[in-house]
């Protein structure tokens, strides 16, 4: 499925939807160039969980943990990461296998080799032409949007 966002508040309303479709216990894959709209995603499913914490990019910490309604959410940042090992290094199996949340990983191609098979995958681009414009190709999941 390819869905075309014209501006954040598209991309944050396309997230809030998929956040009420995507089930506890997901691992999410988000990827894409800087820029492309993989952390503005991620605030906006954090908002359809009741999450009012800031929600930036955890790049200088790694991981992010926040509790929501009905579930929680991790969000890594993997773009300092050099190898799947480094995930695992820092106990990354646990957020492969989430049991009460689900798990976004922005820059999950740099681990692509260790995601679970099951994985959701959400590759972001920016269209020529519109700035604003985010084509996001979504795998893994059937979903209505």
């Amino acid at each position: 499925m390819v869905v075309e966002c014209h501006s954040i508040e598209e991309t944050q309303t396309l997230a809030r939807k998929l956040a009420h479709q995507i089930p506890v216990g997901s691992v999410v894959a988000l990827i894409g160039n800087l820029g492309t709209g993989k952390t503005t995603f991620t605030q906006g499913f954090a908002k359809a969980l009741g999450i009012h914490e800031r929600v930036g990019s955890p790049t200088f910490k790694l991981v992010s943990e926040y509790d929501g309604s009905p579930h929680g959410l991790f969000h890594i940042d993997a773009y300092r990461l050099d190898s799947e090992m480094d995930f695992l290094n820092i106990g990354g199996e646990v957020f492969l296998t989430p049991e009460d949340r689900v798990t976004l990983i922005e820059w999950a191609d740099i681990i692509q080799e260790i995601l679970p098979l099951n994985v959701i995958t959400l590759n972001f681009y920016r269209p020529d032409g519109n700035p604003q414009s985010r084509q996001i190709d979504i795998h893994g999941v059937d979903l209505e949007v």
